[in-house]
């Protein structure tokens, strides 16, 4: 298969693409920073792209598509968590930092491969459990995740083709759960002493062993409606 992952550079995206390596297929990742554990594969080929620059994406992306031609799966994982607070402390450019890289990149990227890919058989984005569960301090992310979704339902009409899902992966031991733990515990945000609890049990998943999860379920979410909105944990 010939597969095309963002955010390849670190946790998810980077064990979601050396899974697929190891099972011998092709990976396109794109991210903004090089991941040389990948780099050693024979099937994976790289394209530096920050996606919080649309004009960038815009100018590169064709070029690089064109040599792809088509695609059995896309996964788009890059995200960025933003910082956990109040709503009201939030400035609007806070929040179109996050949803520029959340959402719109996504949109930008699935408009291109359209528009230069022979065809694209699966489209799943990364989300999370943050956009339905509306945790207090999650602000952006919760906003850029929800958007995310209902940005890949609408898409799954457009493009029947194609089967669309968004799914949440659970949680991973990654750089957000690292940010999340150095936080000093706060009664106002009580879903970080879950996740701290849960980063300190040592039973959170690694990325490797999250990807092989999410992988398991991409297959799964065939028998689920285009568009559909998945949770790993209820899969």
């Amino acid at each position: 298969m010939q597969i095309l992952i963002t955010g390849i550079s670190r946790g998810l995206g980077s064990g979601l693409a050396a899974y697929y390596l190891d099972k011998g297929h092709t990976v396109y990742g794109i991210s903004r920073n090089r991941n040389p554990e990948l780099e050693n594969h024979r099937s994976f080929n790289y394209l530096s792209l920050d996606l919080g620059n649309f004009k960038a994406m815009e100018r590169v992306l064709p070029e690089f598509l064109n040599k792809v031609g088509k695609l059995n799966l896309a996964v788009l994982n890059a995200g960025i968590l933003g910082e956990i607070k109040d709503m009201r402390d939030t400035s609007l450019e806070e929040i179109t930092s996050v949803m520029d890289i959340n959402v719109w990149s996504n949109k930008i990227l699935i408009d291109l491969m359209y528009a230069n890919l022979k065809y694209v058989s699966q489209i799943v984005a990364v989300s999370s459990g943050a956009a339905v569960f509306g945790n207090r301090g999650w602000n952006a992310y919760s906003i850029s995740k929800a958007a995310l979704n209902m940005l890949i339902k609408l898409y799954a009409r457009e493009h029947e083709e194609t089967h669309f899902s968004s799914i949440a992966p659970g949680l991973i031991d990654s750089a957000m759960q690292d940010y999340i733990f150095s936080l000093a515990d706060d009664p106002r945000f009580p879903s970080l002493k879950r996740l701290q609890d849960e980063k300190r049990s040592g039973k959170m998943p690694s990325s490797a062993e999250a990807a092989r999860t999410l992988a398991s379920c991409v297959i799964k979410a065939h028998s689920e409606e285009s568009g559909s909105f998945l949770d790993v944990r209820e899969m």
